[in-house]
This record gives C-alpha cells, sequence and structure tokens, in this order.
C-alpha cells in the first residue's frame, strides 16, 4: 500500500518476546485468539495494508513460531537471538529493508489494531515524516508517556520508569506503532544507547532523535484503547477476547442479526450471514461459516465451516461440521453433521443423530437416535429411530445406497456395502446384509421363541 507520498510500504512486526507471565510452554505470539494465534491476527492484518514486504522478527519459540505460519505469507524471518530491547529487535530486519521505502512497525503481541487504523498512520508518513501511534488512557501505568511542548507538538517519548513524577502523569501512552523512513531509521537505530533503567535499546529514543534532525513527527490517537491493547498474561488474553467478541457481535447487529447475548456469541473466523438471521446465546462460529435468510440457531451450537441455506432451523445443543444444510431443513437438538454431510431441501436430522460423509436428498428424515454414515439416501427417505448404517468393517468404510421413499423400522442395522430399493421397508429389529428389493417388506431377524419350564437362575446364598 503506498503511503501518502507514493512511497512504498514495508512492514515489520516484532514477534520475539518470550512471554514469561503466560506462564504456558507455548510461544506468547502462538496463544489463542478467537481460535487463531495472536501473531496471525496481526500479520492478516498487515497483509490488508498490501505492503511491498512483510517481516516477522522472532525469538522465543524459534522454528515452532515459524511452522505454525509457514503459509502466512511473511516475506521474510529474522532471528533475534538475545532479547536486547525493541531497538534491537528492529535492526534484525534492517538488511530486508530498501532506504526509499517507509517500514510500519507492529507487534505480534498487539492483535486488536484495525486496519483502517493502520492506513491512516501510514498517510501520515512520508519521505522527511515519521507517524507515531498513541492512546488516551485513564490509567497510563506502564506505558511509555508522549511528551509534547507547549504547541502540542511531539518532542520525546519516556518509558515508565525512566519517567519523572510530573511524566507519569501524562495519560497519552505510545503503543509502540509507527511508520518510520527507512533511510531514517537506519541511522538512528545506528545511534541508539542502552543507558536506561531497563538496560535495553530502546525504539522509541528515535522520536528525540527525529525531533533533533528536524524529521517531522505526526502523532495518531488510536480510535479506542481496545486495539492497542497488548497480551503479557492469561488475564489480558481473555480481556482481549471480550474486546474481541463484543466487536464481532456489534458488526454482526448492525448488520441486523440479532443476537440474543452479545457477551455470548464467538465468531472464531469468518461469518457471512443475510437478512433476519437470530443467534442464541452460547453459540460459536469457527472457520468459514454461511447462514442463509432467516436461519435460526439456537443454544449452545457449534458451526464449522458449514454453510446454511435459508429458513433453516438449527436446535439447541447441536454441532455441524463441514457440512451443507439445505433450505427448510430443521436440525436437531443435540444432532452432529460431521465432515461431507450434505443436505438437501427440507432434511429433518433429529435429537442424538449423527451424519457423516453422506448426502439426504429432499425430505429425507432421521428424527431420533441414529447413525448415518458413507451412505446415499434418497428423497423421502425415513429412517428409523434406533437405525445405524454399519459402514466400517474395521479395516475400510463401505458405501451405502437408499433409494427414494424406503423406510427402515426401528432399531435396525444397514451392513454395508448394501442397497435399499425405492419404495422398500425394513421390519424392526432387522440387521441386513443384503440388497432390500423395492416395494417390499424385508425382516431379517431370529424367529421369536417362548420356552416353556424356563427359569431364571437364582443367586447362590452365601453360607
Amino acid at each position: 500500500m503506498p503511503a501518502q507520498s507514493g512511497i512504498a510500504l514495508s512492514i515489520v512486526i516484532l514477534a520475539a518476546g518470550q512471554g514469561k507471565r503466560m506462564k504456558s510452554d507455548l510461544p506468547k505470539v502462538l496463544q489463542p485468539l478467537a481460535g487463531k494465534p495472536l501473531l496471525r491476527h496481526v500479520i492478516d492484518t498487515a497483509r490488508q495494508l498490501q505492503p511491498e514486504s512483510l517481516h516477522v522478527v522472532y525469538g522465543h519459540g524459534g522454528e515452532r513460531v515459524r511452522e505454525a505460519l509457514a503459509t502466512a505469507g511473511v516475506s521474510s524471518w529474522c532471528l533475534q537471538a538475545e532479547q536486547l530491547g525493541t531497538g534491537h529487535a528492529v535492526q534484525q530486519a534492517l538488511p530486508a529493508l530498501r532506504d526509499g521505502d517507509l517500514v510500519l512497525i507492529l507487534y505480534g503481541d498487539v492483535p486488536l489494531v484495525s486496519a483502517d487504523t493502520l492506513r491512516a498512520l501510514v498517510a501520515l508518513a512520508g519521505p522527511k515524516t515519521m507517524s507515531l501511534l498513541t492512546v488516551m488512557l485513564d490509567d497510563p501505568t506502564g506505558y511509555g508517556r508522549i511528551v509534547r511542548d507547549a504547541r502540542g507538538k511531539v518532542r520525546r517519548i519516556v518509558e515508565q520508569k525512566d519517567a519523572t513524577v510530573r511524566e507519569r502523569k501524562i495519560r497519552e501512552g505510545n503503543t509502540g506503532v509507527m511508520v518510520v523512513p527507512v533511510k531514517w531509521l537506519r541511522r538512528w537505530l545506528g545511534k541508539l544507547k542502552n543507558s536506561n533503567a531497563q538496560g535495553e535499546y530502546y525504539l522509541t529514543d528515535i522520536i528525540a532523535m527525529a525531533v533533533r534532525d528536524k524529521v517531522g513527527v505526526a502523532p495518531l490517537v488510536a480510535p479506542t484503547g481496545a486495539e492497542v491493547l497488548g497480551v503479557n498474561d492469561k488475564l489480558q488474553l481473555a480481556e482481549l477476547e471480550a474486546h474481541y467478541r463484543a466487536a464481532r457481535a456489534r458488526e454482526l447487529m448492525l448488520a441486523g442479526v440479532t443476537v440474543v447475548d452479545p457477551a455470548r456469541v464467538d465468531v472464531r473466523g469468518t461469518l457471512r450471514t443475510g437478512r433476519d438471521v437470530f443467534i442464541d446465546a452460547n453459540v460459536v462460529f469457527e472457520g468459514d461459516v454461511e447462514l442463509g435468510d432467516r436461519v435460526h440457531v439456537g443454544p449452545n451450537c457449534v458451526l464449522r465451516d458449514c454453510r446454511i441455506e435459508h429458513d433453516v432451523r438449527v436446535q439447541s445443543h447441536c454441532v455441524i461440521e463441514e457440512a451443507t444444510v439445505g433450505p427448510g431443513s430443521i436440525i436437531g437438538p443435540f444432532a452432529r453433521l460431521r465432515p461431507g454431510a450434505a443436505l438437501a431441501a427440507e432434511v429433518h436430522i433429529g435429537n442424538f443423530v449423527e451424519v457423516k460423509n453422506s448426502s439426504m436428498a429432499q425430505g429425507a428424515k432421521a428424527n431420533h437416535l441414529a447413525y448415518v454414515g458413507d451412505a446415499t439416501v434418497g428423497a423421502r427417505v425415513n429412517i428409523g429411530a434406533g437405525t445405524i448404517i454399519a459402514n466400517y468393517d474395521g479395516a475400510n468404510k463401505h458405501h451405502t445406497t437408499i433409494g427414494d421413499d424406503a423406510h427402515t423400522g426401528s432399531n435396525s442395522v444397514l451392513v454395508a456395502p448394501i442397497t435399499v430399493g425405492e419404495g422398500a421397508t425394513i421390519g424392526a429389529g432387522s440387521t441386513v446384509t443384503r440388497t432390500v428389493p423395492p416395494g417390499k417388506l424385508t425382516v431379517a431377524r431370529a424367529k421369536q421363541l417362548t420356552l416353556d419350564g424356563w427359569k431364571r437362575p437364582s443367586k447362590v446364598r452365601k453360607p
């Protein structure tokens, strides 16, 4: 994305922190937020700016971080072997940057900053102007303070541990996010000193250098504090999760979706919705989910990588994964659609029914306690309560075909591979192992016997 001046933009993401306060074996930038690593959120936002190149400075977690983000579109990975401060971290990426470019510096543990905010920040920078994202805080404890002069111009940034009592009262905090001309950045980083309370090379020290070199410093105050929140422990991670959840719920409601409780809906991916969609409490969306017009999702459901077409009602406590549900269908309660389930219009899947790698044609029903696996089910088929399709022989999966208008009686077992003809009826309690002819009743069960004179065994009394 070109800046206002037309200069090319590169992006550097600092992601080398260890995150000791997480008390976790998982590197901090791989901690999950809304179902994906913190660093992935930052990378995905950065890529929306269409930079010339994108570089990640990594350290703690090493190859584990690189492997987890191998498909994220990173131009280069820059190792920071020693943790000597943010200035030192940026130095590791300098060889990959061109002097004629601008560089946007982001942080792998600040995942909620928006692309719109970053675009505005980039637009403020130029060949002899750097831009700086700041934030107004009621309690700025822990943040570097933005020191301005009497005319409101930024003069420097002072870190919390190095600030005077007066400087600590400043409410404007440093987010660390900035856009800098690479030519000037290279010069300033070479002059950094670590003579401070932390003994580190602070990237923030380049602000004072810019002022001395008469390079403009253009501040931009973040629209909300939530955008620039960082993560240091699991408590802060949960707070960010709440901010993320609230933002996604707000987007849904502004798009016309009825969300019963915005605090209890989780969108952990992409959710596309039609008109008059209703989402009840404790619903989780993961991956890529599409809801058609007038879809009703009941409470306590999980929908992952699925497409739900118009006028579908998903009752409570359902799990739908990598499946499609046709218009007018009713799912649940307590139903599970596994990968490969493809339901046509007006299909009914009831309580404690599981469908996997199977297609069910229009009007087919499995209303109670059934398993449909590796099957092609015709139109208007009725799968009786307790029916299972035995698709697995212990080594291989086998397919079952059930023709239109067939009915299976309760507690039936269809042992695949098998074909059930159109209009066939299977008697309750049957175990069917051969082709069922169309239009006829097939019964496959042992003959009922009553044994006269039989006595139930009695317990032997202990002496």
